[in-house]
């Protein structure tokens, strides 16, 4: 058995399929994968995130930190509780891991890395870490939940005016901001869907009733193979398969990421970019849309004019649109149109900038 978060037996309960995701047992889905993602599409869901890990940075020197460690620009947080999304680079220029970080005080941050890449991500902070002094502290005593879709706002919200004062400050929230409170409770206006929603972060014993209490909203739950197909169809790159440490955020199609000024600020990894950038890249990541029967899966191979350019990087069937989609990371010259191996045969695709589905809606 893997490790499980706080909200385990809720998914036996509910009869979820689990599987082993990074070492933790995780709801795959509760019946039907197609029918939760539609929920998120068209009402709400809710996903135990809680394999995620949640880290708070404290010190005189953490923002100088972060100015270093982050390919963008901490600088830009302005205002409490303000987010940001990131890579955090090797020296080569590859991606370790993308992130949020949340600006609480000029003294405080809140980071949240992915599951899989937790030991990576916690030893590659601490070492970066020792010149500036400052305290890491990983937060495993929370849990993390994600209520997703366009009521995911209005359900939380009545579960919310029960609890003391936080609907008020939450149903205020920004795109891309967290609101923080006494008893430990975080909850930020973000998401990993295209839908608008809320992730909340709350102490591991209030993790059940919230969960319970959304769910008596209406609220359905959903697992982690909806999460992929809607991230995907929202043009959201996943870690371990779009980008890695063998990729820089200028081949995964985060090139937006990358804060390029002020010139002086020395980020790790910004040499090897800024190479890139005057070079040019030979690869990048595009998205792909099959127009006639079949899958388009992970690692099957691509094809310009007959000679193979790359491979799927992520690869499903997109419920919101009624066909294949997919990420593949190809030749840099790539026009509008290429080839997919599927099964020995070569099937046509189109070629798409990301994202295909944004609140509810093709966009390709």
């Amino acid at each position: 058995m893997g490790k499980q978060t706080p909200l385990y037996d809720a998914h036996v309960q509910a009869s979820a399929k689990v599987v082993d995701f990074g070492g933790w047992d995780m709801p795959l889905h509760y019946g039907s994968q197609m029918k939760e993602h539609e929920l998120v599409r068209n009402s709400a869901g809710i996903f135990d995130v809680s394999h995620m890990t949640i880290v708070d940075l404290t010190g005189d020197r953490v923002a100088e930190f972060l100015r270093y460690l982050l390919a963008n620009n901490i600088d830009r947080l302005k205002q409490s509780g303000k987010a940001l999304y990131s890579c955090m680079l090797n020296e080569k220029g590859g991606v370790i891991d993308d992130l949020i970080v949340y600006y609480v005080n000029d003294t405080f941050y809140r980071m949240v890395v992915n599951a899989s890449t937790r030991e990576k991500d916690l030893a590659w902070i601490q070492k970066q870490a020792k010149p500036f002094a400052i305290e890491i502290n990983e937060r495993d005593d929370l849990a993390m939940i994600a209520v997703q879709g366009p009521q995911a706002r209005e359900k939380v919200h009545a579960v919310l005016s029960k609890l003391g004062d936080k609907k008020a400050q939450v149903s205020e929230l920004g795109q891309f901001f967290m609101a923080m409170f006494e008893d430990d409770w975080a909850i930020a206006r973000t998401g990993y869907t295209g839908e608008d929603g809320y992730e909340v972060m709350l102490p591991n014993q209030d993790a059940c009733q919230f969960w319970d209490d959304c769910v008596a909203q209406g609220v359905k739950p959903a697992g982690l193979g909806a999460r992929d197909t809607l991230r995907l169809e929202a043009g959201m790159n996943l870690y371990g398969s779009d980008m890695d440490e063998t990729t820089s955020p200028l081949e995964s199609a985060l090139g937006w990421t990358v804060a390029w000024e002020p010139a002086e600020r020395n980020f790790i990894g910004r040499d090897v970019l800024v190479e890139q950038k005057a070079n040019g890249v030979k690869r990048k990541l595009v998205g792909l849309v099959l127009e006639e029967k079949g899958v388009l899966r992970n690692h099957q191979l691509v094809f310009i004019d007959g000679l193979e350019a790359g491979e799927i990087t992520s690869g499903s069937y997109a419920p919101s649109l009624g066909t294949a989609i997919a990420f593949a990371r190809v030749s840099a010259d790539v026009g509008e149109r290429a080839k997919v191996e599927i099964r020995g045969k070569q099937v046509d695709v189109r070629v798409v900038k990301p994202p295909f589905v944004r609140n509810g809606k093709a966009v390709i």
